[in-house]
C-alpha cells in the first residue's frame, strides 16, 4: 500500500514555551518524526522561544536530549537528527516585556508560512498576540496554535476568545485538542461517512446506546494544584469526551471541510439536554496502602474535586431521540484504555430459542492503547450439538492490517501541527464551539457546587464508584469491560 501524504509549504514555526515539558515530550520529537517522513520541507525552521537564556547550540543540545528520552525508534537515526537540529533556532524572550522581540522579528522570513505555537499558560496568550503584531512578526496569513484549557467556564472562555480575536481572525486560530489527532478518531469519520454499511443504522431506530470511556491508570502526578481546580469535568469531559460525542452524533456535513464539519459538531452541542443530578456520578480515588489518595496527591485534605465522572447524556434531535450516551472518565482505574462503543439493539424477533437468543452487535472503536476497530457479530459455535450462538469480533487493529502504513509511532500532535502548516482547521475547535461546550457544562458544575456534592470514594485499580455501575443498571444496561 502506498501512503499518500499531502505536502506542506516551507515554514517557520515558533514555539513559545520551547523549553517546556510539552515541547520536550511531544512537540519536538513529533516534528523530528515528520522531518524523517519528508513532511518538513528543506529550508523550514523551528524557532524555540522562552525566558531561559541560551544560544542556538544550547537549544539543539536540549532538543537532542529530548529526542533521546522521548523519541521512538527514529532516535537512532543520527544523520537525520543532525540535519533536523540544523533547522533549529532559539530566541530568549520576555513574554510580558520587550526583551528578545526585535531579535525574533529579525529572524522571520517573507514568503514562507509563519506559525506560532502558544505552549504557555493561557494568561500569556494576550501578551504574545499583542507583541506579535506590535513588532510586525505576524501578518494576516500567520497562524497561531493555542493549548487547552480554553478557559475554566463560559465567561473566561469568552474573554480568551475576545483576547485572541483582537489580533487574529478565527481562520488564523487553531485550538488544539490532541484527541482529535488520534488515528482512530479521524478514522471514525471515514467509517461513518465512507461506508454505506453503517450510515443507515446510525440512529435511534437501531442503536440502543453509546458508551464513551477514557480510563487512566495514573493519578494526577505533578499536576495536583491544577487538577484540584479543574477536575475530570473541566479537564476531560468538556473537551475530549465532548469532541468524541460530537463526532459520533453529528450529521453528515455537505463536504469534508473545516467549517462544514464544525458546524455539525456545534449543532450537537446545542442539542445536548441538561443532565439531571441523578444522572451524574462523581468520584475520588481513595488511598491504597502506601499509595496516597487523591486528596493527598493534590495536597488538599478537604478537596471536593472529582478524579472520576460518569454521566448519562441525551441529544435532542431526530436522529438520537431516546438513545442515551454514557460518558465516563477517571484516574487510577484498572486499565488504561479509551473506547467508543456503539451498542446496537436486539433483534425484533429471534428464531433461536433459549438464552442464546440475546446477542447484540457492538461496534467498538479503540483509541488507545491499541488503535483499531472491531465489530462484534453473532455466529454459530463450531462443532456438533445443535445451534449454539457465540459472539466474535471482526477485528481491524491498524498496526496488523496496514503494516508500515499504519505509522504506529505517529503522535497526534505531529499530525495536527502539519494540519496547521497546511491551513486545515477541520480537526481544531472553533471559538463558538468552545463557548457552546462551556454553556452546557457550567450549569452542571454550578449545580453540584450549590448542593455541596461530595464525590464518592473508589478503590484504585477498580472501574470507579459503585454508583457509576448503578447509573447503567437502572436502565438495564452495563458498562463494557474495557481492557487495556
Amino acid at each position: 500500500m502506498v501512503s499518500r501524504v499531502i505536502p506542506v509549504d516551507e515554514f517557520d514555526l515558533v514555539i513559545f514555551g520551547g523549553t517546556g515539558d510539552l515541547a520536550r515530550r511531544k512537540i519536538l520529537p513529533g516534528l523530528f518524526r515528520r522531518y524523517l517522513a519528508g513532511q518538513m520541507p528543506r529550508g523550514s525552521r523551528i524557532i524555540g522561544a522562552a525566558r531561559t537564556e541560551m544560544d542556538d547550540a544550547g537549544y539543539r543540545e536540549m532538543v537532542s536530549e529530548a529526542v533521546a528520552e522521548f523519541g521512538g525508534p527514529e532516535k537512532a537515526d543520527a544523520t537525520g537528527l543532525a540535519d533536523f537540529l540544523a533547522a533549529l533556532r532559539y530566541v530568549a524572550i520576555d513574554a510580558t516585556g520587550d526583551g528578545g522581540w526585535s531579535d525574533l522579528a529579525a529572524l522571520m522570513r517573507d514568503g514562507v508560512v509563519r506559525a506560532f505555537y502558544f505552549s504557555v499558560a493561557p494568561s500569556l496568550f494576550g501578551d504574545l498576540a499583542e507583541r506579535l503584531h506590535t513588532y510586525g512578526i505576524a501578518d494576516r496569513n500567520s497562524r497561531i496554535v493555542v493549548e487547552k484549557p480554553f478557559g475554566r467556564d463560559l465567561a473566561s472562555a469568552k474573554a480568551l476568545n475576545d483576547t485572541l480575536a483582537a489580533h487574529f481572525n478565527e481562520g488564523q486560530i487553531y485550538r488544539i485538542d490532541h484527541y482529535l489527532g488520534k488515528e482512530t478518531v479521524q478514522n471514525l469519520m471515514a467509517v461513518r461517512f465512507g461506508n454505506v454499511l453503517f450510515e443507515p443504522l446510525w440512529n435511534s431506530h437501531y442503536v440502543d446506546h453509546i458508551q464513551i470511556t477514557v480510563a487512566e491508570t495514573v493519578g494526577v502526578g505533578g499536576r495536583g494544584a491544577y487538577y484540584d481546580k479543574s477536575g475530570a469535568m473541566r479537564d476531560m469531559v468538556q473537551n475530549h469526551l465532548m469532541q468524541l460525542l460530537c463526532l459520533i452524533a453529528m450529521e453528515p456535513p455537505s463536504v469534508f471541510g473545516a467549517d462544514e464539519v464544525r458546524d455539525e459538531k456545534l449543532k450537537v452541542i446545542r442539542a445536548l439536554q441538561p443532565v439531571e443530578s441523578h444522572h451524574i456520578v462523581r468520584g475520588q480515588y481513595d488511598a491504597n496502602g502506601d499509595t496516597p489518595s487523591f486528596r493527598a496527591d493534590v495536597e488538599n485534605p478537604r478537596s471536593f474535586t472529582e478524579s472520576f465522572i460518569a454521566m448519562k447524556v441525551n441529544v435532542s434531535n431526530w436522529r438520537w431521540a431516546d438513545t442515551p450516551f454514557y460518558l465516563r472518565t477517571g484516574k487510577k482505574m484498572k486499565g488504561r484504555a479509551s473506547e467508543i462503543a456503539v451498542v446496537f439493539k436486539d433483534l425484533g424477533h429471534s428464531i433461536f430459542e433459549g438464552d442464546t437468543a440475546r446477542h447484540r452487535n457492538i461496534l467498538a472503536i479503540r483509541l488507545q492503547p491499541n488503535e483499531g476497530i472491531d465489530l462484534q457479530v453473532t455466529i454459530k459455535e463450531p462443532g456438533p450439538g445443535g445451534m449454539r450462538l457465540i459472539d466474535v469480533p471482526l477485528d481491524m487493529t491498524f498496526a496488523d492490517a496496514l503494516g508500515d502504513d499504519a505509522e504506529p509511532a505517529t503522535d497526534a500532535y505531529e499530525r495536527l501541527i502539519m494540519d496547521v502548516i497546511r491551513g486545515n482547521q477541520t480537526l481544531f475547535m472553533r471559538g463558538d464551539e468552545v463557548e457552546a461546550a462551556w454553556a452546557w457544562t457550567d450549569p452542571l458544575i454550578n449545580g453540584w457546587e450549590a448542593r455541596n456534592d461530595v464525590p464518592k470514594l473508589y478503590d484504585q485499580g477498580s472501574a470507579g464508584p459503585e454508583d457509576a455501575m448503578m447509573l447503567m443498571h437502572r436502565d438495564g444496561r452495563r458498562w463494557r469491560d474495557v481492557k487495556a
